[in-house]
């Protein structure tokens, strides 16, 4: 009894394109074992025949030059080979405003929306500040499910339409879900951050919360704001355990925060930082 070939890997489950080509290599052997290397070099246009299997093995990456043959070779449609090319576009990214720009137009196309939206809206939730405040703004009394009522709440304010987007957003992730009332409220789940990107959704956080932070220092009166700043020399092996004493504190802050007994009136913002301010000046010490 003749099977049937298997389905080919699917390009818009992934974010590493190295690992999409290891993987569409293997389906193209099962479906015809004489495929080689040097037969995919032939097909892509390319001299070296090794050059698949570099590729895969990140000792070469695809030029504007090699790519364009290597999407030909691999039969990728118009969709497919925009999407393979912002992989490698992401992979080649260094600066992580970069990979975010690169990111964020690869999670609005709309094959990987149809296989990965959760993931590519969990990675917005942490890349736009006003995602996170809007979702704590849902747990103090008087919340409004209305954009115009959200935009005009938030400092410093977006638009109208950057709160409705952000509501659909918060509601796609489960982060708001309907209340008693016919409103919204909070909702409490676990977000699934593509982990090839979970480090920089984690730093556009910080990043965004940060510059919200120097916006405040002008902003705000002084009782409505606090900034408190320490310079210090330490050790280097004390600084793990300054960001353990940090993380602690922080932990009991939020004890603190839900101990409350009164429902919430007023989105805070707290961030704790510990940073250096040189490099290692200890002598002999290397900086």
């Amino acid at each position: 009894m003749q099977t049937s070939a298997p389905p080919a890997p699917d390009l818009f489950a992934t974010l590493d394109h190295r690992r999409y080509l290891a993987d569409w290599f293997a389906w193209k052997k099962s479906v015809n074992p004489r495929f080689s290397h040097r037969l995919f070099a032939r097909l892509s246009g390319v001299k070296s025949p090794s050059l698949l299997l570099l590729v895969m093995q990140g000792k070469r990456n695809l030029t504007d030059t090699t790519l364009p043959g290597v999407c030909r070779a691999m039969g990728l449609d118009a969709e497919e080979e925009e999407f393979f090319s912002a992989l490698v576009d992401l992979d080649a990214a260094s600066a992580p405003d970069e990979r975010s720009r690169v990111f964020l137009r690869i999670s609005a196309m709309r094959r990987f929306q149809a296989a990965r939206r959760i993931e590519g809206e969990a990675f917005r939730y942490l890349s736009v500040w006003y995602l996170p405040a809007i979702r704590e703004m849902a747990s103090c009394g008087g919340f409004r499910a209305d954009a115009a009522w959200i935009a005009a709440q938030l400092r410093p304010r977006v638009t109208v339409s950057e709160a409705a987007e952000a509501l659909d957003t918060l509601c796609a992730l489960g982060m708001l879900r309907p209340g008693p009332d016919g409103g919204l409220v909070a909702g409490d789940v676990t977000l699934a951050t593509p982990h090839e990107v979970a480090g920089l959704a984690v730093h556009n956080f910080h990043k965004g919360m940060l510059a919200r932070a120097v916006e405040a220092i002008d902003a705000f009166r002084p009782t409505e704001r606090h900034f408190g700043a320490v310079t210090v020399a330490v050790p280097e092996s004390l600084v793990p355990r300054l960001k353990k004493e940090i993380a602690a504190f922080q932990e009991h802050l939020l004890d603190v925060c839900d101990g409350a007994g009164a429902p919430g009136e007023r989105v805070m913002q707290i961030n704790l930082q510990m940073f250096p301010l040189s490099g290692l000046v200890a002598r002999g010490a290397s900086a």
